[in-house]
């Protein structure tokens, strides 16, 4: 979801904080107001930056948005922090986290307005598709790896079982009074995948 950053964003410190103030305030604009109320102006006034500021690194609320979201909960990257773990162990850490930031993080506060916004605006339902593929995208390698190895069935279907996993924690996390806790997704874990 994430718009480019020009190389002198990068270069400029000033620049980068006044980026990453203006993502905070973008954020918090966001889970206040939802996509419909966010106003360009509003985030500047929140960010204590002039509006041509804001219109200097995003040209419209979708960009700014959506970079704001991306930096908001990096994903872990098992794989290349711990080259010995299982499939099913990098799995369960790609998990917990998903389940972290649903629960107890500033994605949390942000999920009604996203889905809102995904349900009321086609292009913002675009970019959180391919978003929402892009982070689902490493599960769904870990799972491939783990049938391909034969740590999980080879019936598996890596697409199907990465959905249906977020889809879980999701789930659990929005529509139940229960939090998708560590236990929730290793037992998640045994029966999509096999114990």
């Amino acid at each position: 979801m994430s718009h480019n950053v020009t190389s002198s964003a990068r270069e400029d410190p000033r620049i980068g904080h006044s980026r990453r103030v203006i993502l905070r305030a973008a954020l918090a604009e966001f889970a206040a107001h939802g996509y419909t109320g966010f106003r360009m102006e509003s985030v500047a006034a929140r960010a204590e930056v002039g509006r041509s500021t804001v219109y200097r690194h995003w040209p419209d609320k979708g960009a700014l948005i959506a970079d704001a979201l991306a930096g908001l909960s990096r994903q872990p990257d098992p794989a290349h922090e711990d080259s010995a773990a299982t499939a099913r162990r990098r799995a369960h850490i790609l998990l917990n986290h998903l389940a972290q930031a649903l629960t107890d993080s500033p994605v949390s506060a942000c999920v009604p307005a996203l889905i809102h916004a995904a349900a009321n605006d086609d292009a913002f339902r675009d970019r959180l598709h391919r978003f929402s593929a892009q982070r689902r995208q490493r599960l769904t390698a870990t799972i491939a790896e783990g049938v391909a190895s034969g740590e999980f069935p080879p019936t598996v279907d890596p697409e199907i079982a990465s959905a249906a996993l977020s889809g879980a924690v999701f789930y659990r996390a929005l529509m139940t009074a229960d939090a998708p806790d560590t236990d929730f997704v290793a037992d998640l874990l045994d029966e999509v995948l096999g114990r």
